[in-house]
């Protein structure tokens, strides 16, 4: 414990003296002591309450409550789930302490997430590390007591309360889950249940995951790690976007998968827990828990390559549109956008000559227009009149008044 509350002290002696004085006031007590002579300590009923009201800040619980029972034949205490496996996950949780990747009060355990059936999964500790990158992580510390497919069942079941919706969804959104459950996935994140419970963990996907095995072989470790990554890919596993671009697209979908890293407590103690010793499920090298928590193939990677897709796509319509360009016939000139369009529309026949651009086809029009005003002005203006030739020379209007008077 005192890694956990006093990182920088090199010995636990202020952390002693601190438990024994809450054990005379009944705040804590010793539930057992381990083969190497280290304690493990509990609160007591009394201790938990007053954690409760003292150390609890809005939003963190405090673990459940160890209850005291004994042996009914020799009046030993029993504290068989506080062993070992509580002592790794105490330790686990001081390593990352540690290293600067959560507070202590950031820390909880054995916390529940249940499932639309009913049953509860208990994360064996929950990390909150804003400022380190890491927003949420649950953590389940395995010792190689469970069966590697009992952690994959674990993993199904982390995924599946990720695809649960929130209490308030609208109800179109509910009947169209219940209705089709591959629904769920076009539902986004804000709408989940998650994101009531954790903050947003700013990557793709759901709330990461790690596994953290203690006290068990290097090759134990590699089986285990292997069957999850076959027998979970469906839940871990990204898968390919759905685009027009499928070819230039390269990056993946992160976006219904649960990030899983694994790693040892051995390698936490002996690195810390800040060194490359975490592996994100499919990939080979190890990386640092930010790094491997991070989709550098994922969402940025596939806004980048889908502009160049669409650039590129843009560019070659544009060249098999040039290549379509009709040339004048009369003077090898290239149509341009707006005689290209007149000579296509519905109103083409006003167009004139189909086979000729703008200018021809405008010297075509100025030609016609001088014609016709032509033709206007010979028929405005009136002829000249005709010289009489059937009249006498002197004799005229004159002459026929003279006779008739």
């Amino acid at each position: 414990m005192w890694k956990l509350t006093r990182p920088d002290n090199r010995h636990d002696k202020l952390t002693r003296d601190t438990l024994l004085d809450l054990q005379d006031h009944r705040l804590v007590r010793i539930e057992l002591v381990r083969e190497d002579q280290r304690q493990v300590w509990v609160l007591t009923k009394r201790g938990q309450g007053e954690a409760k009201k003292l150390l609890e800040p809005k939003g963190i619980r405090v673990s459940a409550l160890r209850e005291e029972k004994y042996d009914l034949v020799t009046g030993e205490l029993l504290g068989a789930s506080y062993d070992d496996h509580a002592a790794a996950v105490t330790s686990t949780a001081a390593e990352l302490h540690r290293a600067g990747i959560g507070h202590r009060l950031g820390f909880q355990t054995e916390i529940g997430h249940r499932l639309g059936s009913g049953f509860v999964q208990r994360a064996d500790l929950v990390v909150r590390a804003r400022e380190a990158g890491v927003p949420v992580l649950l953590l389940e510390i395995d010792r190689r007591t469970e069966d590697a497919h009992d952690l994959v069942t674990k993993l199904r079941r982390y995924w599946e309360w990720g695809r649960l919706l929130a209490p308030d969804a609208h109800r179109l959104i509910v009947d169209l889950v219940r209705s089709r459950p591959d629904a769920i996935e076009d539902v986004g994140h804000e709408k989940r249940l998650w994101r009531r419970v954790y903050p947003p963990t700013g990557r793709e996907g759901l709330v990461p995951l790690a596994f953290v095995f203690a006290d068990t072989t290097a090759a134990k470790v590699a089986n285990t790690v292997r069957v999850i990554e076959e027998a979970g890919r469906r839940y871990w596993a990204p898968c390919r976007y759905e685009t027009y671009y499928r070819e230039a697209i390269t990056a993946k979908d992160y976006s219904q998968a649960v990030p899983v890293v694994v790693t040892t407590l051995e390698q936490l103690k002996e690195h810390g827990a800040d060194a490359a010793v975490w592996r994100r499920l499919g990939r080979k090298d190890e990386q640092s828990l930010t790094d491997a928590l991070d989709n550098p193939d994922g969402d940025a990677l596939y806004r980048r390559q889908y502009a160049r897709a669409e650039a590129e796509d843009e560019r070659r319509r544009a060249a098999e549109r040039e290549a379509r360009r009709p040339v004048c016939k009369r003077c090898g000139r290239k149509f341009t956008d707006q005689r290209w369009e007149e000579t296509t529309a519905r109103t083409a026949w006003k167009a004139g000559d189909l086979s000729v651009c703008g200018d021809c086809h405008a010297d075509d029009v100025a030609r016609k227009e001088a014609a016709a005003e032509a033709a206007r002005l010979q028929a405005a203006t009136p002829p000249e009149p005709e010289p009489e030739h059937d009249q006498e020379p002197g004799r005229g209007r004159s002459w026929f008044r003279r006779r008739r008077s």
